[in-house]
């Protein structure tokens, strides 16, 4: 989609669709290449689209942060089961 230039308009049903957070940036970039982003379902409220990106936001973080528990007790489970392998 960024490389191949042949369109002029990207459609997307929803914002969040296309990112998660940093729409507006998206689409200044857009602009500035001569392209335009046409979202058919556009939020009415402000504070709702706000408040959904900072869900998102926190939610990204959160599963990162648990993901990396999660690979850090595997690791040590490996390690167990190999030392008690040896011994």
């Amino acid at each position: 989609m960024l490389i191949d230039g042949g369109y002029n308009t990207l459609i997307v049903e929803h914002k969040d669709r296309l990112t998660r957070f940093g729409f507006n940036y998206l689409n200044n970039w857009f602009e500035s290449i001569g392209k335009r982003i046409e979202v058919v379902n556009e939020t009415v409220n402000d504070k709702d689209d706000l408040m959904r990106d900072l869900v998102s936001i926190i939610k990204s973080f959160c599963a990162r942060l648990y993901g990396l528990r999660r690979s850090k007790r595997k690791t040590e489970k490996i390690i167990m089961e190999l030392k008690s392998n040896v011994d």
